[in-house]
C-alpha cells in the first residue's frame, strides 16, 4: 500500500505535532501528499508548520471530543474534496504513576488513546472508504503499543487503553478485509525517542538504545509495502524476534495456566528469562 504515498495525496495525522506523528507528517510531506496534521499543543502546532515551510494544514482538536472530529471532517471536506489517502490515527499520552485510586487518569487515558481512535474511525472512515471508491489507494494507521500486548507492570491506564487500540485495530482490518484499495495498519513502536518518553528533560541526548522517530516511520513504510498489519518495530535493543518471543510467553501465561505477568514475577523471572532465550523465532517456525 506504500501507493498511498503518492504526490497529490491527502494524508491526515493526529498527534502530528511532535514525535512519530511529525516525522510520518515529513514523509508525507516529501512525497508531495497534502498534509493536515491536527494535535491539541497550538504552540506544537505552529512549529511543526515551520518546520514544514508552512506548506501543510494545521487544526487543533482534543481527539477525545467527537465535536472536535465533526469540525475536522467539515474541515476535510472544504479544503480537501473531503479526500483522505492515509489516515494516522497517533494521537496519545500518558500519564506517569497512574495509581488504582486515580480513576481522572484513567479516564483521561482512555478518553484520548481509545476513544480518540473509535472517533478517528467512526467520523472519517466514509472519506477513506469514498476515496478508495473514487479510484484511489488508502491506508488507515493506528498507533499501538507493545505494553498494549505483553502489559508490564506500572501503568495499568496506558497499557489497557492500547490493549484495546489492539482489539479496534483488529476489528477494522477484518471489517474492511473485502476492500482491494483500504489496508489497515497497527504500528507498534518500540522504545522511540519523543516527547512522550523522554524522561530525563528537553535537552537530553537521545539514549543508544532508542530509535528516533524517523526510523520508526521509515519501518512503517518498508511493512506498509509488504502488506503488513502488523508493524512491530525494533530498536537498538530489541530485535523482532525477541518481541515476538516476549509476546509468546505472554500469552502462554494463559495457555499453560501461570501466574498472571509471570515474566515479571520474583518467583518465575529466571524460568521466564530462560523459556525465552530458549525459543526460536516464532515467526520461522
Amino acid at each position: 500500500m506504500a501507493k498511498v504515498f503518492t504526490s497529490g495525496g491527502v494524508a491526515i495525522i493526529t498527534g502530528g505535532a511532535s514525535g512519530i506523528g511529525l516525522a510520518l507528517a515529513k514523509k508525507c510531506h516529501g512525497y508531495g501528499m497534502r498534509v493536515l496534521i491536527a494535535d491539541k499543543n497550538e504552540t506544537s502546532l505552529e512549529s511543526a508548520r515551520n518546520a514544514l515551510n508552512g506548506d501543510i494544514a494545521v487544526f487543533k482538536m482534543d481527539v477525545g471530543r467527537l465535536e472536535d472530529w465533526s469540525e475536522l471532517k467539515a474541515s476535510v471536506d472544504r479544503d480537501f474534496a473531503g479526500r483522505v489517502n492515509l489516515l494516522a490515527l497517533n494521537a496519545g499520552m500518558g500519564v506517569r504513576g497512574a495509581s488504582w485510586d486515580n480513576t481522572a487518569a484513567f479516564q483521561s487515558t482512555l478518553q484520548t488513546n481509545f476513544m480518540g481512535i473509535v472517533n478517528g474511525i467512526s467520523t472519517l472512515l466514509p472519506l477513506v472508504k469514498q476515496s478508495a471508491a473514487a479510484g484511489d489507494y488508502a491506508s488507515i494507521v493506528i498507533t499501538g503499543s507493545k505494553q498494549g500486548i505483553t502489559n508490564p507492570p506500572g501503568n495499568p491506564a496506558y497499557n489497557a487503553s492500547k490493549a484495546a487500540v489492539k482489539a479496534v485495530a483488529e476489528h477494522l482490518s477484518w471489517d474492511l478485509r473485502a476492500e482491494e484499495r483500504i489496508s489497515v495498519h497497527l504500528l507498534i513502536p518500540g522504545w522511540t525517542f519523543t516527547g512522550m518518553t523522554n524522561r530525563a528533560g528537553p535537552d537530553a541526548p537521545k539514549p543508544d538504545g532508542a530509535w528516533w522517530p524517523e526510523q520508526v516511520v521509515d519501518y512503517l513504510e518498508e511493512k506498509m509495502k509488504e502488506g503488513q498489519f502488523w508493524v512491530l518495530c525494533p530498536d537498538n535493543e530489541v530485535t523482532e524476534s525477541l518481541d515476538r518471543r516476549r509476546i509468546l510467553w505472554t500469552a502462554g501465561d494463559i495457555v499453560k495456566g501461570r501466574p498472571p505477568l509471570s515474566r515479571w514475577r520474583e518467583d518465575w523471572k529466571a524460568r521466564a528469562q530462560e523459556g525465552i532465550d530458549g525459543m526460536g523465532d516464532p515467526a520461522q517456525k
